[in-house]
């Protein structure tokens, strides 16, 4: 995949939460949407996914949150005319300098990536974790968490309890921008505590 184009980044703000390596399928319809995602395809490049502060997923441009993360297209599809469906995968978090409105209400912006968070192992006290991931994708008859599963990894573990588990956007918000894979497992791990989840281990 090429570079994102830092200083001109296409914003896609929704009402949802991607994390990097997280699977994000798409339902495309409207007419700035499908524009941006032709120019993604036919340059190789990204565009960015943020979670919506104020607005609405359409209609006029909706205000985007501070912290969003790259969305590659991994696959696409037309089966239906005027419906592109895509499925996206999760990169890099980053970071929204500025933006403005292009045409057609699109929003567009010059961003700056954040680092990789500093991986670790999963820690012993949290084993409850990556067990549960387990359980859910051998409960599950479809893929919904993209290969390669890595759970003795505490930035995959955190990742993928955050998309899945049941928190507010704003929780999901949080955690995206959290840095420190450790301390992300803390509070998902208190969240399943507290609701009886996983042992106490008090």
């Amino acid at each position: 995949m090429a570079e994102p184009a830092l200083d001109d980044l296409p914003l896609f703000p929704l009402n949802t939460v991607l994390f990097p390596g997280g699977v994000l399928p798409l339902r495309v319809f409207e007419t700035r949407y499908m524009d941006m995602t032709r120019e993604c395809l036919k340059h190789d490049q990204p565009f960015g996914v943020c979670l919506i502060r104020e607005g609405s997923e359409v209609g006029a441009p909706a205000k985007p949150e501070g912290v969003g993360c790259l969305a590659y297209i991994t696959h696409w599809d037309m089966q239906q005319l005027g419906l592109l469906q895509l499925r996206t995968r999760g990169g890099r978090r980053f970071r929204v300098l500025d933006s403005s409105v292009a045409g057609q209400g699109l929003l567009r912006a010059r961003v700056e990536l954040l680092p990789d968070e500093t991986d670790a192992d999963v820690p012993a006290q949290f084993t409850a974790l990556p067990d549960l991931l387990r359980l859910v994708v051998a409960d599950k008859s479809e893929a919904i968490f993209a290969e390669p599963h890595e759970f003795g990894s505490a930035s995959w573990v955190g990742y993928r309890l955050s998309e899945i588990l049941p928190v507010p956007l704003a929780a999901k918000q949080k955690l995206l921008e959290l840095d420190g894979a450790l301390a992300r497992l803390e509070i998902l791990y208190r969240f399943l505590e507290q609701r009886g989840l996983v042992g106490s281990r008090a």
